[in-house]
């Protein structure tokens, strides 16, 4: 296990912070006693992810876009920066390409000159897609990836791409305390109903009685992770000394078919499936290597497949 590094005392800048996955690490951080800052220009996170800590005294929202660079009213210095901002479903990759490219580029050194100002530690959320549509399997860290660099996709995986050889390069020349991790395929509450990914998809649609629609055969595979195991996993690397990239994720790793049959069964749906054209550059198999996660963070995922849909089931309900 690695010991808490971060806590009681300690100034955490978060970008993207009222997003779905960072609006999480922001309760936790909190949770710990940090003071957190949370900037986001909520083109894809909401104030109501958030909501709860309004009246939290060690917690700021900022409304900015972190692409344009940062607010001068921020406070004193942090001694963490998260990078967490970035529109990331397939929906937004149609929508918010340049958005996406900025935040991944300009965000990216915006945020990097302030944890190197602020002689903070910095931590990366890249992703799977730096993989794009694997020829190993499961893809260990080492692994360079096969990425389409002018698909549709692409504005997500090369941006992701750029900003962790951006990252790198800040700590070899600049000396910034770094670290990143590659986050696989994550869900739970929060997450947007309409994000054009396949688990709010499933739900929404199951949750309504409408078919859900899988794309292509249905034969491609994810290995989902439920957001608490997830938020464990970045906590830890950031209390770390490691620089990464490292894997955060689980190995259940399942068909499209397979968890639309999963989630219309948790759901109590009589849904049927019916299946759709699928995507182009949509990766035929998706499952991280968790060797450096374990070893060096002491990481193991808690959550089943089943607890956690059941939880984003309900949640997806209440929220209706």
């Amino acid at each position: 296990m690695v010991e808490q590094r971060f806590g009681e005392g300690h100034r955490v800048l978060v970008s993207g912070g009222a997003g779905f996955v960072p609006s999480h690490v922001v309760d936790a951080l909190l949770g710990r006693g940090c003071e957190v800052v949370a900037v986001d220009n909520f083109v894809t996170g909401s104030p109501a992810n958030v909501a709860h800590q309004a009246d939290n005294p060690k917690f700021t929202l900022v409304k900015a876009d972190v692409s344009e660079g940062l607010p001068a009213d921020l406070g004193g210095r942090f001694d963490a920066v998260l990078h967490m901002a970035s529109p990331a479903s397939p929906t937004d990759f149609a929508l918010l390409p340049v958005e996406i490219l900025k935040v991944g580029s300009y965000g990216t050194f915006h945020l990097l000159d302030r944890a190197l100002q602020d002689r903070a530690r910095f931590l990366m959320a890249s992703t799977s897609e730096a993989y794009g549509d694997p020829l190993v399997h499961p893809q260990p860290e080492t692994y360079w990836g096969n990425v389409n660099p002018i698909g549709v996709r692409s504005v997500y995986d090369e941006a992701k791409r750029f900003s962790e050889a951006a990252v790198m390069a800040y700590r070899r020349f600049h000396g910034v305390d770094t670290a990143i991790v590659r986050i696989f395929n994550t869900y739970g509450p929060r997450m947007r109903p309409n994000d054009g990914r396949a688990i709010p998809t499933f739900i929404s649609q199951a949750l309504r009685g409408e078919p859900v629609t899988v794309h292509g055969s249905g034969r491609q595979t994810r290995s989902i992770c439920f957001v608490d195991d997830l938020v464990r996993g970045i906590l830890a690397l950031l209390d770390s000394g490691e620089s990464g990239p490292i894997n955060c994720g689980t190995e259940h790793e399942m068909t499209m078919r397979e968890l639309a049959e999963r989630i219309v069964a948790l759901s109590g749906s009589q849904s049927e499936i019916i299946f759709t054209e699928r995507g182009s550059d949509d990766p035929e198999r998706r499952r991280p290597d968790l060797t450096q996660a374990r070893t060096k963070l002491g990481y193991e995922p808690a959550v089943g497949p089943d607890e956690g849909l059941l939880a984003t089931i309900e949640y997806f309900r209440s929220h209706a």
